[in-house]
């Protein structure tokens, strides 16, 4: 039996069955291939938050030497720059001449989209405007074993450094003891010279709250397991957030000038996550046939196979909709996290579809390219929530600040409306504060 399923339009039982896949993927509902007894995930977090927050240090590294397998003291979380050193001069050349290439490609992209102060709004004596600041201190979570990803890194703390953010310091689990060096070459290359050792919801604590070592940051950013979405989670509000990152998605719409080995290769790319949902949208039953057929195929081919097919299995579909238009919709109701579009209309598909992380446009620009080379960050909104949330940026790690200037001239001009509006609202002290500096 085929590892990807087709549903079809025609088919009576059709949108039930699109509305339990839609509801798997966006409730959370992705796991991976291996599973665990069910864990109270929110309430182990809040445990962990309480005992970082009140005693620092100490519990940071007890609750990582127990959860990470490490030896940690409580005065030694941070990782010492001749370890840095160490990692950076051992690392293939080859491996820092490619870090540097993709670093100058996302420095150049967001440096074209970072926001810069306009110029004021002039209004006879009323100058208005807006100024752009950079935080000044941010936590950049990196996962470690089998989840490291360098290109997560470079994703993170590039478009940091160019939105001039002073501060930067990593969090990564010293997981059996140690930390991968590939990690600490990465960090010593970029010149982040500040890494922790801590992971999970323990590093994203001590981030947030600060400890004895540990400055506190105002902003954490970067992907993590359960736990450390969790943590972000119950922080909100206390410190900024990147985003509260789900399983890895794409949709792909495509119709009968698309490739069916190309697409099934896109779709498979995104199912060897593990969980990866990867869904086709498209006009054409024969487009999913041959497609189904192709990621067959090329199953056995892959590192990951087994893994890539349960996630195919669970949240794979090839969806055979009425018409372009209808998987354009679609793809738009589903507000991927990456979305592409293989079609002989792509530019029409690109002015309907509203709401996606990463747009791929044409058969030439697979998702990959976006994950590790083109310039936009990868780090993108999963589970629908394109609808409301953008990619990860220099600008977001910029904050606004409202600038007001009035002359004299200008405030008595505006004195009676100001007044009128502070004391309709019983608001006497804010009248007065006009009042004093207009009236005689």
């Amino acid at each position: 039996m085929p590892a990807l399923q087709i549903l079809n339009f025609s088919e009576p039982d059709f949108r039930q069955r699109l509305d339990d896949l839609l509801s798997t993927l966006r409730g959370g509902g992705l796991v991976g291939s291996v599973e665990s007894e069910p864990l109270d995930v929110p309430a182990i977090v809040s445990d962990i938050l309480a005992q970082v927050r009140t005693e620092g240090d100490d519990a940071a590294a007890r609750l990582a030497s127990r959860l990470d397998r490490a030896s940690l003291e409580p005065g030694a979380l941070h990782v010492p720059q001749a370890e840095l050193e160490r990692a950076h001069a051992e690392a293939e050349p080859e491996f820092l001449a490619l870090v540097r290439r993709v670093r100058d490609r996302i420095a150049t992209y967001q440096r074209h989209i970072l926001h810069r102060d306009p110029p004021p709004l002039v209004d006879g004596g009323r100058k208005l405007g807006v100024r752009y600041t950079p935080i000044d201190r941010v936590g950049v979570y990196v996962p470690g074993g089998r989840a490291l990803y360098p290109s997560s890194v470079l994703m993170t703390v590039v478009p940091a450094q160019v939105a001039g953010v002073k501060e930067l310091v990593i969090a990564t689990p010293a997981t059996g003891g140690r930390i991968d060096d590939l990690a600490l070459a990465l960090a010593h290359e970029l010149g982040v010279r500040e890494v922790v050792q801590l992971g999970g919801a323990v590093a994203v604590a001590a981030l947030a709250y600060g400890t004895e070592s540990i400055a506190r940051v105002q902003k954490i950013v970067g992907p993590g397991n359960a736990f450390v979405a969790e943590a972000k989670r119950q922080l909100f509000g206390q410190v900024g957030i990147d985003s509260i990152a789900g399983p890895s998605e794409v949709v792909v719409v495509a119709d009968d000038s698309a490739n069916p080995r190309w697409v099934a290769a896109d779709l498979l790319a995104q199912a060897e996550h593990d969980p990866g949902a990867a869904i086709l949208l498209t006009p054409s039953a024969a487009l999913a046939t041959a497609v189904v057929e192709a990621a067959e195929e090329q199953l056995g081919q892959l590192g990951r196979s087994e893994m890539t097919r349960v996630s195919l299995e669970r949240y794979g579909a090839a969806v055979v909709v009425a018409d372009l238009a209808a998987a354009c919709d679609l793809a738009s109701e589903m507000a991927a996290e990456h979305l592409q579009i293989v079609t002989g209309d792509d530019a029409g598909c690109l002015e309907r579809i509203r709401h996606a992380g990463a747009i791929f446009v044409g058969a030439h620009s697979p998702v990959p390219v976006g994950d590790y080379y083109a310039g936009p960050s990868h780090v993108l909104p999963t589970g629908g929530t394109a609808h409301f949330f953008g990619p990860l940026s220099a600008n977001d790690f910029l904050k606004a600040s409202s600038l007001i200037e009035y002359d004299a001239a200008a405030l008595a001009a505006d004195a009676a409306d100001v007044r009128d509006f502070a004391t309709r609202e019983g608001l006497t002290a804010h009248a007065a504060s006009v009042a004093v500096r207009t009236e005689g």
